[in-house]
């Protein structure tokens, strides 16, 4: 689709996620205290707590509900979450990532197949679909950031992959281990991102009609609504005109 990002469809799509504040919440809330049980509760030491807490400022979290989250890392309070990746084929063969971070295996397994099923898709193995996606560290500006070529010689300069820009903005790719070293040069010369966070971006896109289109979207929202769920990543591509009306209803 002449001048239509392939990944534009998927970022709108987890714009939706910011209707359900208090979910959001909770999940960048789990996410934070893992981070900090897994390292340092300090931000400074440590890069996926540090990262863990710019996406909950970037979605308005208070400054005292992140530190709450932090607090729990070293109280022992709470459950014990494990990470668990799951992929497997959604409607029209749509290759769909699913991460959790889940306190009980059995059930988010349970649950994730349960809802691939209902959608008219399957659950794979571990590296069944993940072939199809590069995982790698997303950095992104709005357009008043800078023109492409000053966006483009900042991003090479921090040592960035690849830039993709339009009238939309600006999206930075970098590989996902220097997504820290990356954001960090990159906001000296650019100001704050307005999102730094880790994707499975696609490298091979499957195009759906509005019919398969209207149920993936009804399987992502499903997968997405789960506690256990942290991010849903999907390659599927459709018009602008499909998605615009899709997303009317």
């Amino acid at each position: 689709m002449a001048g239509h990002s392939k990944f534009k469809n998927i970022m709108h799509r987890k714009g939706r996620q910011d209707k359900v504040r208090s979910k959001v919440f909770s999940k960048l809330s789990k996410e934070i205290t893992v981070a900090a049980k897994m390292g340092l509760p300090d931000v400074d030491a440590n890069p996926r707590l540090r990262l863990a807490v710019n996406n909950a400022k970037q979605q308005s979290m208070p400054k005292d509900v992140i530190q709450r989250a932090i607090n729990k890392s070293t109280a022992n309070e709470g459950d014990e979450y494990e990470e668990v990746r799951y992929e497997g084929y959604g409607p029209g063969g749509v290759a769909v990532i699913v991460e959790t971070l889940t306190d009980n295996r059995n059930r988010t397994a349970s649950t994730v197949r349960s809802t691939f099923a209902k959608y008219g898709g399957n659950l794979g193995e571990t590296g069944s679909v993940g072939f199809m996606f590069d995982h790698v560290g997303e950095i992104t500006y709005p357009p008043e950031a800078g023109d492409a070529d000053t966006v483009m010689m900042a991003a090479l300069e921090a040592g960035a992959e690849d830039v993709e820009s339009d009238e939309d903005g600006h999206i930075i790719t970098c590989a996902f281990t220097d997504i820290h070293t990356v954001s960090t040069a990159l906001e000296k010369e650019l100001g704050e991102a307005a999102s730094v966070k880790l994707n499975w971006k696609p490298s091979v896109t499957t195009e759906l009609d509005e019919d398969k289109a209207a149920t993936l979207l009804k399987l992502i929202d499903i997968l997405e609504d789960d506690d256990d769920v942290q991010n849903v990543y999907s390659n599927f591509e459709v018009s602008e005109e499909i998605m615009a009306k899709l997303m009317a209803e």
